[in-house]
């Protein structure tokens, strides 16, 4: 029986989509320490501006962003084609092994490091303490684990909501405008829970400051999420062809319904 499920079309898709969420997600919590500059990365001189009256802004952003717009695109191609109750699913699942991860990140930075190599092992290329650069690396702030959890499950919510909203007045057409609007609108309350929470809550910022920031980090959101359109059309196609037109369009009209039995 076992080979016959994994030799099943809808089932080996799910899998690999489900496989590549669930690591994209966790990927994106790890890498999303480390900031960097936009305009540098594009070979411009950042130029600060001022918004809401918050002085020295600039596109200075968390290298996650790199790839949660992949994650909302899996959403959507998830919603597409096996309906909210598996992006529901895989979402839960995501956040169980971040967190499983966290435990063991700060178990590892609470094991005593060896002092007698590894500690100063790499004082030659400028790290002269590798345990405060492992527990700086790995050891985010609980607020910022917080923050980044609860934005991104509620984010996921609301966009399997609007995904279906939009597809139950438009049907199977405008594809791009049930993907793109779920996501722009999603984001935007990515972007400004995990702000909230993470440094309203957690560092007593303003509401103004808050909201300055989040706008700066949605509109690069936004903007990613008009550029990667074209991306969803690629993939429903390359789906489409893999499990046959009569097969996708099932699967589509099951996940309207949220009927498909795989999933429930």
């Amino acid at each position: 029986m076992i080979h016959k499920l994994l030799n099943d079309k809808p089932t080996k898709l799910f899998l690999v989509i489900a496989s590549f969420f669930v690591a994209n997600a966790l990927i994106a919590e790890c890498i999303g320490g480390k900031l960097f500059s936009l305009e540098k990365a594009l070979g411009m001189v950042p130029h600060p501006f001022a918004l809401l009256g918050e002085q020295g802004l600039t596109y200075t952003l968390t290298c996650g962003v790199l790839l949660w717009p992949l994650e909302f695109i899996m959403t959507d191609i998830v919603n597409e084609y096996y309906g909210p109750r598996a992006v529901r699913r895989i979402s839960y699942i995501a956040v169980g092994l971040i967190c499983y991860a966290f435990i063991m990140f700060y178990a590892a930075i609470s094991i005593a490091p060896d002092t007698s190599f590894w500690t100063g092992s790499q004082a030659a290329n400028g790290v002269p303490d590798m345990q405060a650069a492992f527990s700086g690396i790995f050891g985010q702030g609980m607020w910022i684990i917080a923050g980044s959890l609860s934005a991104f499950m509620i984010s996921q919510l609301v966009d399997v909501w609007v995904f279906h909203k939009i597809k139950k007045a438009t049907g199977e057409r405008k594809v791009w405008l049930r993907a793109t609007g779920s996501t722009v609108v999603s984001q935007l309350i990515d972007s400004f829970i995990v702000l909230f929470i993470a440094f309203k809550i957690g560092k007593g910022w303003s509401y103004q400051r808050v909201i300055a920031i989040c706008l700066v980090n949605y509109s690069y959101k936004f903007v990613m999420a008009i550029v990667l359109t074209p991306l969803i059309y690629i993939i429903e196609r390359a789906i489409d062809n893999f499990l046959g037109d009569k097969t996708a369009n099932a699967m589509k009209q099951a996940a309207m319904g949220n009927t498909d039995p795989a999933i429930d």
